[in-house]
């Protein structure tokens, strides 16, 4: 990989582990007053293996549903260079697409990524699609109405990512609802892939 890129990906990854002992060492009432501005990135191991699916299955319409501070977008979009396709990354919070877009440009990949700013649910209706990979990392208890909306513009054989479906414990309901209809979806190979804070990963047959 770049070496420009990799020093960026470690910028995120040194502010996450600062970040992560701030979470543990305070009170969980007080942390989740400021999760919203925590990095919370899907890690380094969900992002090579997402880099890896990418490049091996040569998606190029590539769906980021989550965009946060962009972290998970370096990994899309370094994969997407290799493919030649286009990163459209969702997210409702100007100021981390803003910090994104920074680090996007910085890791010289920003041609390769469309921002686009809003509620998820009104940006999905209005995509056209197809998409050949999904990476869904946004409020878990939006993950079944986002699957329904961009489900139907699946190309066959593309991948979806479904972030922390074993993280944080509060959220198990609905993320087993997400996963009960993912697997219950005509076409849809899905399993619980145990690394990071646990992904759902699932193909589309087509």
């Amino acid at each position: 990989m770049d070496p420009v890129i990799e020093a960026v990906l470690r910028e995120f990854e040194e502010r996450a582990q600062r970040e992560s002992a701030l979470m543990r060492a305070l009170p969980r009432e007080e942390w989740a007053k400021l999760v919203d501005e925590f990095l919370l990135p899907v890690g380094p191991a969900v992002g090579r293996l997402m880099n890896l699916l990418i490049k091996t299955s040569r998606a190029r319409s590539i769906l980021e549903i989550g965009t946060s501070h962009g972290y998970s977008t370096v990994w899309l979009a370094e994969a997407e260079r290799e493919t030649g396709g286009l990163v459209i990354s969702l997210d409702l919070a100007e100021n981390k697409q803003a910090f994104a877009r920074e680090r996007l440009r910085r890791a010289g990949l920003a041609e390769h990524v469309e921002f686009v700013l809003g509620d998820a649910l009104e940006s999905l209706r209005e995509l056209p699609g197809p998409f050949d990979f999904v990476l869904l990392d946004l409020w878990k208890n939006l993950y079944s109405p986002c699957f329904d909306l961009f489900y139907p513009k699946l190309n066959a054989g593309a991948l979806i990512t479904a972030d922390n479906v074993t993280y944080p414990e509060d959220v198990k309901g609905v993320v087993k609802a997400y996963q009960e209809r993912v697997r219950a979806a005509r076409g849809m190979e899905s399993l619980m892939v145990p690394i990071g804070n646990g992904i759902e990963l699932s193909r589309f047959s087509g």
